[in-house]
């Protein structure tokens, strides 16, 4: 139980936590958003009107929920997803970022430089690495 307890307390776990339900509160007030706002915007713009399912497909009977492809929905939920990962990137990573780079630790930087082996393509290799770590074959001379 120690290990769970040490765990459990560990800043990095408290942080995902607090993050994971401002996410989810934000993921509701976003869901209400498209589904009150845009949804209805997008239904208009086919001329949709009380007696139409909104902007998509019927394949089959006129009126059949069952055989009518929703584009108005997949718009919608594009935007949602556009709209909430924005939210969180401006209210999460970016302040998680700013503390982080404070304290002296990078995150979310750019990927360290890297190389391609010709012999088995595998594009994760260190700059300076003279032997591919998979295939062993030698690697060319990195440029200087």
């Amino acid at each position: 139980m120690r290990g769970f307890k040490n765990f459990l307390m560990r800043g990095d776990v408290i942080v995902i936590a607090v993050g994971l339900v401002v996410a989810t509160a934000f993921s509701t007030l976003i869901k209400a958003f498209t589904d009150s706002i845009i949804l209805p915007i997008v239904a208009r713009a086919q001329g949709a009107s009380p007696d139409t399912q909104g902007l998509g497909i019927q394949l089959g009977a006129p009126g059949a929920k069952a055989t009518f492809i929703d584009l108005g929905s997949l718009i919608s939920a594009i935007i949602y997803f556009l709209i909430f990962m924005a939210v969180v990137y401006f209210v999460i990573v970016v302040p998680y970022k700013h503390i982080q780079a404070r304290r002296g630790i990078t995150v979310f930087g750019d990927p360290a430089p890297a190389q391609t082996c010709p012999a088995c393509l595998s594009d994760d290799l260190p700059v300076g690495a003279t032997k591919c770590k998979y295939c062993t074959s030698d690697l060319p001379a990195a440029a200087a």
